[in-house]
């Protein structure tokens, strides 16, 4: 039996890296965002912050909020056929 390479995060050096104009730290603002139950939202993963990160192969999708567990937010998604249900740290999350 073929044993498994890396973690899910293998691969995705180029995905994950920021513009150099973005680099730095992360504004207050975007920490502390809030959404609404409906609200429309990109999930792009800020690669400085590992709190409440999703798998990478959600990166670049959107989806609609659906609910709240503590800090992160619940993002309802397509892939592919399937609906599925993520929960974002509002720093991974851009309003659309």
């Amino acid at each position: 039996m073929v044993k498994r390479t890396g973690s899910y995060l293998r691969k995705t050096h180029h995905k994950l890296r920021l513009y150099y104009r973005e680099k730095g730290k992360v504004s207050l603002s975007c920490y502390f965002q809030e959404f609404k139950m409906g609200d429309r939202v990109h999930l792009k993963i800020q690669p400085n912050v590992q709190k409440g990160r999703f798998h990478p192969r959600f990166h670049g999708l959107s989806g609609k909020v659906v609910g709240q567990k503590g800090s992160c937010y619940g993002v309802e998604i397509n892939d592919g056929d399937k609906q599925k249900l993520v929960y974002v740290h509002p720093i991974h999350l851009k309003k659309q």
